[in-house]
């Protein structure tokens, strides 16, 4: 288990990591990407039970899947600072023939990722499956996912989410990532989506919220929580609030870099505001 001050740390790398990754290609999904930041290295460094190495049947184990493939950056960055992959790999982020596609995908055969995802509103789905399959084979551990919240305007969701209660799915913890904007806007002023809290428990999950989804503490202490009331009969739902772009300030409360990259001005300033803890790639 690693201490607050190492995680704090792999995150500030990890945030270098995405705008490099992005910058250099000039393409991919920066500001959701650095709002999960701290949500992914809390994620695989401390809150999954993990083994070493990756099976694809991933027996005996905590689950990850990511619906909202389009923020691969981050996910990527956290895969292989966690051992999965080399790390120097980050480097062919977008490249023709790299594993490291916008958008996460098994043909690939990239250790750690476990479905294709980035079409929306399908990862709960495919996460459900897999908890149940863990449930017939007698297998305890828990299915992790995570969700963005304009992501949630998806149909397929509420179908999932229906499904979960009703089948009694206790051990996955759904998280959706509050950020408040998507492609076009804001959320509130694309498609309002009102209460998350009181549909999540009209359909019959429980749900815990954490307020500073961009505080190490904060996730570790929410996670813990949402963990403990698994296995109780009803699916779990964590309401994750973050701001986009978090880290780079002028990245900061806006959905206009959901999917630009910065140019190399702004990649300088944003690497200025985050130094080098662990070793660029």
């Amino acid at each position: 288990m690693a201490s607050i001050q190492q995680l704090e740390d792999l995150t500030t790398q990890v945030r270098r990591d995405i705008i490099r990754m992005v910058h250099k290609v000039n393409s991919g999904h920066p500001g959701g990407s650095l709002g999960c930041a701290e949500f992914f290295v809390a994620l695989y460094k401390d809150i999954m039970d993990r083994k070493e190495g990756f099976e694809m049947d991933g027996i005996n184990e905590d689950l990850f899947f990511l619906s909202n493939g389009h923020i691969s950056p981050v996910y990527y960055s956290v895969l292989a600072r966690s051992g999965y992959f080399p790390v120097e790999e980050l480097n062919t982020f977008r490249l023709i023939n790299s594993r490291l596609q916008g958008h996460p995908t098994t043909h690939e055969d990239l250790p750690g990722v476990r479905i294709a995802s980035g079409s929306l509103g399908q990862g709960l789905s495919v996460a459900l499956g897999a908890a149940q399959a863990k449930k017939l084979n007698g297998d305890n551990h828990l299915v992790y996912s995570l969700h963005g919240d304009g992501e949630m305007q998806e149909g397929q969701n509420w179908e999932a989410i229906m499904y979960a209660s009703g089948k009694k799915v206790d051990n996955i913890i759904a998280t959706i990532d509050l950020n408040g904007q998507q492609i076009d806007g804001s959320t509130d002023t694309v498609l309002p989506m009102g209460s998350f809290k009181a549909k999540f428990e009209a359909f019959g999950w429980t749900v815990v919220e954490i307020e500073d989804g961009n505080n190490i503490e904060a996730i570790l202490k929410g996670m813990a929580e949402a963990k403990s009331l698994t296995g109780k009969g009803k699916p779990v739902c964590v309401l994750l609030k973050t701001i986009m772009g978090n880290g780079i300030d002028f990245m900061m409360h806006t959905h206009a870099w959901h999917g630009k990259a910065p140019n190399d001005e702004q990649l300088a300033i944003g690497l200025e505001q985050n130094p080098e803890t662990l070793g660029d790639y």
